[in-house]
């Protein structure tokens, strides 16, 4: 069976691999892409593992291919048109019941977030500095 696909195919795959930067999926015999860690979801992705398990199957959209005919795919971009029509007509009712709360929970995790990634840069810079002037 030829399989050939361009840029903005929408295909089922099978997530083979995953590493610290994006899954491997496979698509047919042979042909295999990587979804970067920034196009699995439309969140912030700190683990790939709490969204991905390998065997699991995937769609996937062919975002851009190289030179060397490797795929780079988007999980996101597979998934997003569909789930984009229900949002919109249930966000009315959403604004509606409680905004607010919603907006303050979203500020209290992005600052409990942040707080936490710059205390682990500071952590990471404190003791690169230590190695330097150790040697």
């Amino acid at each position: 069976m030829d399989f050939d696909v361009g840029v903005g195919a929408i295909l089922a795959g099978k997530v083979t691999g995953i590493t610290k930067f994006g899954a491997f999926v496979t698509l047919a015999p042979g042909k295999s892409g990587l979804v970067h860690i920034s196009e699995i979801t439309s969140s912030y992705v700190s683990d790939i593992r709490d969204h991905l398990t390998e065997g699991q199957d995937v769609m996937v959209k062919v975002i851009g291919m190289d030179q060397s005919g490797r795929m780079n795919l988007s999980i996101k971009a597979a998934t997003s048109v569909p789930a984009e029509e229900p949002r919109r007509k249930a966000q009315p009712r959403q604004s509606e019941s409680a905004s607010d709360p919603s907006f303050e929970d979203k500020l209290k995790r992005f600052m409990q977030d942040s707080d936490s990634k710059m205390l682990d840069l500071k952590h990471y810079s404190d003791k690169k500095g230590a190695r330097r002037r150790g040697r």
